[in-house]
């Protein structure tokens, strides 16, 4: 069920040239262990100004957006969910072009769904995004990451997590970041 909608969701986005990368569950089922996820989260490397070719995009892949004024939430949220009727997976569409997100995009590992090339998060870049949202089940998938994946560059994830301290004032992130680590050792 998933890997069929991701398989369509890769081939339609790179038609409709919106860069992305699949970060959240699914990209933590390709790296660390199998969990529940009920939806597919996507970061695209476009501002809103690319609303209406993601809009296409949506309405070829049929899936259901899910505000009722899309503009207005897009433009407060910066997120167009939407829903695959026939599945019940929801698809949340994260409009980012941060330097780490198009960074992060450019370094997205290509994996082959379906005979479809799909592109998720690099396992760094997961685990800094999982760190950025902080939640408990969040610091899990970090953990579970880092114990399958012993190759994993973590001078990277360092060295983003720094900046995100720095710009919001705080040591937050890569504290939580060195504790798991030093919890998985």
């Amino acid at each position: 069920m998933f890997e069929k909608l991701l398989s369509k969701i890769g081939l339609c986005l790179d038609k409709h040239n919106l860069p992305y990368m699949i970060i959240g569950g699914q990209a933590v089922l390709l790296y660390g262990e199998p969990r529940l996820t009920r939806d597919i989260d996507i970061t695209l490397g476009v501002n809103i100004d690319y609303l209406d070719r993601l809009l296409s995009a949506v309405r070829e892949l049929s899936l259901k957006p899910l505000p009722a004024d899309i503009e207005t939430f897009v433009g407060e949220t910066m997120v167009l969910p939407a829903l695959d009727e026939h599945t019940g997976i929801r698809v949340d569409f994260i409009f980012s072009y941060t330097p780490f997100e198009t960074n992060a995009i450019k370094r997205a590992k290509t994996v082959m769904i379906l005979g479809q090339n799909v592109a998720f998060a690099a396992p760094e870049d997961l685990i800094i995004h999982k760190i950025f949202a902080g939640r408990p089940r969040d610091f899990e998938d970090v953990r579970v990451i880092l114990i399958k994946n012993p190759d994993l560059d973590i001078s990277y994830i360092r060295k983003w997590l720094k900046a995100f301290d720095e710009s919001s004032g705080t040591n937050e992130f890569l504290n939580n970041f060195e504790k798991i680590i030093k919890a998985t050792s």
